[in-house]
């Protein structure tokens, strides 16, 4: 019995030590496991216990670059910071002191972040771009008392063009709410979207794919690290670039000689419709819309007397005057009006309907190539109606009048070209009518055209017939295929007619500008058989001059048109501005000096076009 009681003390005694053993090894492994966790996987452990979620953050992606014909880069981007706010994340608190480092109005940041939540809570926001590293540097000191205010690189806009090309490449801008609803998924508030110009036909193109980069973010939304060291991350991706049918120098010269005064310039190749200028004055400073614009700048050219956004090369509509001859004379022969050989007594003046219509002089018996080398008034004024209104709005349509020529820029008038249709809404008679086509065979009445127009009407009779879609990009460089992709564009028969009208036609043209009695005896280029017609549409005040011309008369390179508004007779202030492009256009080297262009003698024109098929590389 007592044996058996102190078995039994003695097993208790064992049981307690064991325990002891057991809490003692436990407690060893739990503070060697704290002191593990503590010391050695410290850092990791307490950035998973500040890290309250995984933020997605938008990477916007640089756009394309633009180059001309030459492959010479005219547009590119460069680095810039912007501030963004998360809705969600951001506290009204710290209202005041965000408006004072970015120089805002607090209300102005109040309603950006309600705006802000009505289109996402959860993704930042622009509030300010190309932000200087003063307040960088701020933003980044206040970090902790600016909770879901974040830092981003972005890119703006860098020219290396001398003049601004602004009515070509068009601008890009904020995206406003309206084009938010209307634009697709891919856009948010802050983003860049092209506004005119390229930028806007192409933006496609040239804005690139967004990527996402994951971050892990504190209580504040700071960013604490990466997301998985970036695995997750979406590259993003570079638009593609343009190569344009440009000519710099040739572009650069038409904005210097049409600065100071109101009109455009277009011209083009007419083998192809590649406009090679494009120039619109006034125009206005495309840098300025590069990074943080200025908050009235928008409304200051709204209000510009000059109204230098409106596309004077492209939208303006004014009658042609005397360049309108050509299509009469062509109407007239395709319709049996005339022959070659045919004469129209020209005395001097045209009486019509109790009405007389000057010429330029008495030009006697003349026929179409003296008729237009003169500029003979009264032998088209007879041929008009005869021609007959709807044959005049036929002939009118095929070389693309009343009609938009399709231009790959969004500014595109379609101009006027009254009809029967339009004639009979407004009561005419057939005899009223007749007395309308007397002035509207001279290029004068309700006939409105644009310069874009005029040129591609030129090129038509340059090669005879064809019209060619004019456009301003020849290719895009693809960064996925690292091809460069020509553009397709279409080309159609405006008119079928044999050499010997075609000829009468040129000939008329080449004595315009280099025989005795031509009009445009100034636009005369040496070694350069230039073909042109002058043309002085009727204004209220000062009339408005025209000149359009191609060269040279065999296998022509170049197609122009020059308008210069309230500026008197074609000849005499258009016709000039012509000479000295196509004298650039021909002789690439030569000089600009004042007022005119230094050629040297032994100067050979140049034969070929000045074009490189070089591709573009990302280096580019």
């Amino acid at each position: 019995m007592n044996l058996h009681n102190e078995s039994i003390n003695i097993g208790g005694k064992d049981r307690i030590l064991v325990l002891r053993v057991i809490v003692l090894a436990v407690l060893t492994i739990y503070v060697g496991r704290l002191a593990y966790l503590q010391i050695i996987h410290g850092n990791v452990y307490r950035l998973k216990a500040e890290t309250q979620a995984i933020k997605e953050v938008t990477v916007d992606p640089f756009r394309g670059n633009i180059f001309d014909r030459n492959g010479e880069r005219m547009v590119h981007n460069s680095p810039s910071f912007s501030i963004s706010i998360t809705p969600n994340e951001f506290d009204d608190s710290s209202i005041p002191l965000l408006a004072s480092i970015l120089q805002l109005k607090q209300d102005e940041i109040k309603q950006f972040v309600e705006d802000s939540k009505k289109i996402s809570r959860v993704k930042p926001n622009k509030i300010y771009r190309d932000a200087d590293w003063s307040i960088i540097s701020l933003i980044e000191e206040n970090h902790e008392f600016l909770p879901g205010v974040d830092i981003s690189v972005e890119s703006k806009r860098l020219y290396t063009i001398q003049g601004n090309m602004s009515h070509i490449l068009g601008y890009s801008r904020e995206i406003n709410k309206r084009q938010i609803q209307t634009m697709g998924d891919y856009y948010a508030p802050g983003d860049i979207v092209g506004y005119a110009g390229l930028e806007k036909t192409y933006e496609n193109f040239l804005r690139g794919t967004k990527g996402v980069q994951f971050v892990a973010v504190n209580s504040t939304g700071q960013k604490v690290s990466s997301f998985q060291e970036g695995k997750n991350d979406i590259q993003a991706e570079e638009g593609f670039d343009l190569r344009l049918g440009i000519d710099k120098p040739l572009q650069e010269l038409s904005e210097k000689l049409l600065k100071g005064k109101r009109g455009g310039i277009v011209a083009l190749d007419p083998n192809t419709g590649e406009i090679m200028a494009l120039v619109s004055m006034p125009d206005y400073d495309i840098r300025e819309f590069s990074g943080r614009t200025k908050s009235n700048l928008f409304s200051k050219l709204l209000k510009d007397e000059g109204k230098p956004l409106f596309n004077r090369a492209t939208q303006t509509i004014y009658p042609p005057g005397s360049t309108w001859k050509m299509l009469m004379g062509i109407a007239a022969l395709k319709e049996g009006i005339i022959t070659p050989e045919k004469t129209i007594y020209c005395s001097g003046s045209y009486e019509f309907g109790g009405r007389s219509w000057k010429c330029h002089g008495s030009h006697g018996a003349t026929n179409l190539q003296k008729a237009i080398h003169v500029s003979c008034n009264v032998f088209f004024n007879k041929i008009g109606p005869q021609l007959g209104i709807i044959n005049f709005e036929k002939y009118g349509r095929d070389f693309g009048f009343g009609q938009k020529t399709f231009v790959d820029i969004p500014e595109d008038s379609k101009g006027k070209l009254p009809g029967e249709k339009f004639y009979k809404k407004q009561n005419l008679s057939a005899g009223e009518i007749r007395g309308r086509l007397v002035n509207l065979g001279i290029g004068q009445g309700e006939i409105g055209v644009s310069p874009l127009q005029m040129a591609v009407y030129c090129a038509s009779l340059a090669n005879k017939g064809i019209i060619h879609q004019p456009h301003i990009v020849r290719s895009i460089y693809n960064r996925k295929t690292k091809q460069l992709q020509d553009v397709a564009y279409a080309s159609r028969k405006a008119i079928t007619m044999s050499d010997d009208y075609w000829n009468v036609i040129h000939r008329g043209m080449y004595d315009v500008v280099n025989t005795a009695g031509g009009t445009a005896l100034s636009a005369k280029v040496p070694g350069i058989a230039v073909c042109g017609k002058t043309g002085t549409a009727q204004n209220h005040g000062e009339d408005h001059a025209w000149f359009i011309a191609f060269a040279p008369r065999e296998n022509p390179r170049i197609a122009l048109c020059v308008l210069v508004e309230n500026a008197g007779f074609g000849g005499t202030v258009a016709a000039p501005i012509a000479q000295r492009l196509l004298t650039k256009f021909f002789y690439p080297s030569s000089k600009e000096s004042g007022d005119s262009i230094l050629l040297d003698t032994a100067m050979k024109p140049n034969k070929k076009p000045i074009t490189s098929n070089r591709p573009m590389t990302a280096k580019d």
